[in-house]
């Protein structure tokens, strides 16, 4: 199968491209050339920004795709700068997120109701564009960023939707097990944890490359949208935990107030409204499934561990507020929760003595 690859050479794009080799297609991968993998999978590139996508009409045209891969459409014009060069009657595949859910929307306003699982048929969020005037720290259009913008445009045109929960794996540019591993390096034997309740889906990047290519050659799934997750979600500790597992490392998980969490680790507060969804629909129509968790943690989580974030020095007002021991907010809030066992458990000793005596 010839595939064309939108953005394919940095995380999921990248685990996408290297599957769909891997069976066998042919593949064109059309990205702006600024991180092209070394010794990397045989395939063609096409070097051209999104928002010039038709002046590679004609390369696209003459490659001739049965089927076209959008990885990073993030917004109303990310689609539009592609979809009219696109041929009619290939397959198209777009990634979006879980973020179109309401469920996200109450989540953020601090509160629950959505019910659960999601599925596909899941109310979706009533505002628009969840990040505007927020700086995440990445180079994104965040004040048009729209997953729901995006997915009315591709479904227009008879496309499959895979909305994606939290991804994690390899090349990872979010290092989503980095608040766990950062404390493994350092050789924390204690981590302060909040309720850790929450329940938020997750999948493997290798899994998100498999459902790609699954629906890339099943006819039924033109037009239809997916969501792509593990089929067993645990609590936000029990990831904590399998990271640790993973690292072959042993830390107590310490309960503190909330309220003195590091920032890091505030996802383990306690949440109203958990981000738990169903993928039946992709396992009875797509004939997809997810590999082993475990053992695709332990994969992730020793290629994090060979391949630390590099150090970057702060700068200018950052450079004044970086703490000279990165875990002075850990140990604050150990100590705290140290304080409240110790006199919880004075006040314990005298009511009991009490009581003796009473007898």
């Amino acid at each position: 199968m010839r595939v064309l690859v939108i953005g394919g050479t940095k995380y999921i794009g990248r685990r996408i491209t290297e599957e769909l080799v891997r069976r066998g297609d042919e593949v064109m991968v059309v990205h702006r050339g600024g991180s092209e993998p070394e010794d990397w999978v045989g395939v063609r590139h096409l070097h051209t920004d999104r928002a010039r996508f038709a002046e590679a009409a004609g390369d696209v045209a003459a490659f001739a795709p049965e089927g076209v891969v959008d990885t990073y459409a993030l917004t109303a014009a990310d689609a539009e700068a592609v979809l009219p060069h696109l041929p009619a009657g290939a397959a198209l595949v777009v990634l979006s997120s879980m973020d179109v859910y309401r469920a996200f929307e109450t989540l953020h306003e601090g509160r629950g109701g959505e019910p659960l699982p999601l599925t596909e048929d899941s109310a979706l969020r009533v505002g628009r564009y969840p990040y505007r005037g927020r700086d995440l720290g990445r180079d994104l259009d965040l004040e048009h960023y729209e997953k729901i913008d995006v997915e009315e445009r591709y479904l227009a045109r008879g496309a499959t939707v895979l909305r994606l929960p939290m991804v994690y794996g390899e090349h990872d540019g979010q290092r989503r097990e980095e608040f766990v591993l950062r404390r493994v390096r350092a050789g924390r034997t204690r981590i302060p944890i909040g309720a850790a309740n929450w329940l938020w889906t997750r999948v493997y990047v290798g899994d998100v490359a498999t459902a790609v290519a699954a629906a890339l050659r099943e006819p039924a799934a033109r037009g239809g949208v997916f969501n792509i997750g593990e089929p067993v979600t645990g609590t936000f500790r029990d990831w904590i935990e399998a990271i640790l597992d993973a690292a072959g490392h042993r830390a107590e998980l310490v309960t503190v107030p909330e309220e003195a969490l590091p920032p890091d680790l505030a996802p383990t507060g306690a949440v109203a409204q958990h981000l738990l969804v169903s993928s039946e629909r992709a396992r009875r129509v797509l004939g997809w499934t997810a590999g082993d968790p475990g053992g695709n943690i332990r994969r992730s989580v020793r290629w994090h561990l060979d391949h630390p974030p590099p150090a970057q020095a702060p700068t200018g007002p950052a450079a004044a507020e970086r703490p000279a021991d990165p875990f002075a907010a850990d140990d604050r809030a150990l100590a705290l929760a140290d304080a409240g066992r110790a006199g919880a458990a004075g006040t314990a000793g005298t009511v009991g003595a009490g009581g003796g005596e009473e007898g």
